[in-house]
């Protein structure tokens, strides 16, 4: 049987060796390689800083009402997506920049979320990537890998968006694996 190219599940790291996680991080960094060296935003492997990425320098999150940690908006309302962002319901990454998530963990206990869905264009963009985070509540570890990763491209508006499922009027920590790649020693945030 062949699997579609765009399959989205997500697999629980309880289901997964240190090797096959090795190889889902390694995928992942080795698709956000091609994308960059495709779009020219580095010239060589050997030019290429790959870092796990940090919410408030990587993408557009205020600084003045942000924490630098994966929060998602307040969980107002059950049945509502909500930005893992802490609000901001488009981020974007700089002109140097790609991003490639690979997984997710659900730390806020009990899980209040059910759905993560990426989008390219915004919060009400094409959606690229679904994941029923549900899956992860039967296991040990609330942590999940992407089937397949998802590809960023810089000043590409886009949505990371969780579907609240317990009303709690609070941010959840929903955190994302999420490697940059970018020209090494050259830096740009998008804060101004």
């Amino acid at each position: 049987m062949v699997l579609p190219s765009n399959l989205c599940v997500l697999v629980p790291s309880d289901n997964l060796t240190l090797t096959d996680k090795t190889s889902y991080r390694a995928r992942a960094v080795r698709r956000a390689l091609d994308r960059a060296l495709s779009l020219k935003i580095i010239t060589g492997e050997a030019g290429a800083m790959v870092r796990h990425a940090q919410p408030i320098l990587d993408f557009s999150v205020p600084v003045a009402v942000a924490v630098d940690s994966w929060l998602t908006a307040a969980l107002t309302a059950v049945g509502t997506d909500f930005s893992c962002f802490q609000g901001n319901p488009a981020p974007t990454l700089a002109a140097n920049k790609v991003a490639v998530f690979y997984n997710v963990t659900v730390e806020t206990i009990p899980p209040p979320v059910s759905l993560l869905t990426f989008r390219l264009g915004g919060a009400t963009g094409n959606v690229i990537g679904q994941f029923w985070l549900e899956s992860l509540y039967v296991m040990q570890n609330l942590e999940g890998y992407f089937s397949e990763p998802q590809v960023i491209d810089p000043t590409q508006p886009f949505a990371a968006q969780v579907r609240c499922r317990i009303l709690t009027n609070t941010a959840a920590r929903v955190a994302l694996g999420c490697y940059i790649v970018e020209p090494a020693g050259q830096t740009i945030s998008v804060q101004a």
